[in-house]
């Protein structure tokens, strides 16, 4: 199975594309599409409920495997610019820049428009990526679309196959309850595998569970390798004491005081010791303090746009993360520029 981010401006044409790609499925801030190719199924996430809430484009990201980046033929603006920091603070490796509703378009200002993007992902982890022009009013580019991303699903897949004698670790999403079920969680499983009477830790609740069944696009499943996207029926805990974000393992460190080694975006104004901040760590989101700064040794008071730091945050609860999660601080109140850092746990 492979996951794939669609992100972009509200009006990219994004939520045209995924409803082109697959069928849809579960709705709220971001909204899920499926398509099965053979053994394959590939589910889409469209952040719909990006620009205005950040949330949704992390979200959207952090529960995919590979992203497109949604940008309209009619040129460049200031989200598409957001959303590529987004994913190089995140270390995102795989995706396509789609050039969309190229029909409103000409071959020599979608070349204009592919350089241009170019440009501006120069530096960054997305500077590889290929883009492709399309249209889902003439279907231009979208079978050369569905090919690409095939290609780069085959790799996501033998990545996560190399993760699936880890320890199983589920990231939700959603969860509800079901009449005569009780408890579902659905979300994806990023490592190890999955399996039916599995008993595991609801985090950071931490709260013992045993996985009753297991389902991926409606087909029951005994067993749920890393990559999947699942649905979990759930003994002993209540959807309504879920939160989106919360993660099924065995194990998770769980704490509200967290030592992050950082890097500042270029364009932001900064981080200062005593800032509010937002973390986001995976699908979990909190307000924070900074509480000190140190860039190579020396305990500052201001880190500079463009600097390596450690900062030393306390949020406003407990969040549960393993060693290698990737941590985004942003700043939700400043119009300019929201993200402000990736970082790690020392």
């Amino acid at each position: 199975m492979s996951n794939v981010s669609i992100i972009g401006s509200e009006k990219s044409g994004r939520t045209g594309l995924a409803a082109k790609l697959g069928k849809k499925g579960t709705e709220s801030d971001i909204t899920l599409y499926n398509f099965v190719k053979g053994d394959h199924i590939y589910s889409f996430v469209d952040a719909n409920g990006y620009p205005g809430s950040l949330k949704s484009l992390i979200n959207a990201v952090n529960l995919s495997d590979i992203a497109l980046v949604c940008i309209p033929s009619s040129g460049l603006n200031s989200q598409v610019g957001e959303c590529i920091i987004a994913l190089d603070l995140l270390g995102n490796k795989r995706g396509l820049f789609v050039i969309t509703m190229a029909d409103k378009s000409n071959p020599a200002a979608i070349h204009e428009l592919s350089e241009k993007i170019k440009a501006i992902s120069k530096g960054t982890n997305l500077e590889k990526w290929e883009t492709i022009a399309v249209s889902t009013t003439s279907f231009e580019g979208m079978e050369t679309l569905k090919e690409r991303i095939f290609k780069l699903g085959d790799e996501a897949r033998a990545a996560n196959s190399a993760k699936k004698d880890l320890p199983a670790r589920v990231i939700v999403d959603h969860f509800f309850n079901v009449t005569g079920m009780g408890t579902v969680a659905l979300g994806v499983v990023t490592q190890g595998t999955l399996r039916v009477h599995d008993s595991m830790t609801v985090f950071p609740l931490n709260r013992l569970t045993e996985i009753r069944s297991i389902q991926s696009n409606d087909v029951d499943m005994k067993s749920a390798p890393a990559g999947t996207r699942v649905g979990l029926a759930l003994k002993t805990v209540q959807a309504k004491e879920f939160d989106r974000g919360y993660m099924i393992s065995l194990k998770e460190d769980v704490s509200s005081k967290l030592n992050l080694k950082c890097r500042l975006t270029k364009f932001t104004s900064g981080l200062g010791v005593g800032d509010t901040v937002h973390l986001f760590a995976g699908l979990q989101v909190m307000p924070a303090t900074v509480g000190s700064i140190s860039i190579a040794d020396k305990d500052v008071t201001q880190a500079p746009p463009g600097s390596d730091c450690n900062i030393l945050l306390t949020a406003q609860n407990s969040i549960a993360y393993i060693k290698g999660d990737r941590f985004l601080i942003a700043q939700l109140n400043n119009p300019k520029q929201r993200l402000v850092a990736g970082c790690e746990v020392v």
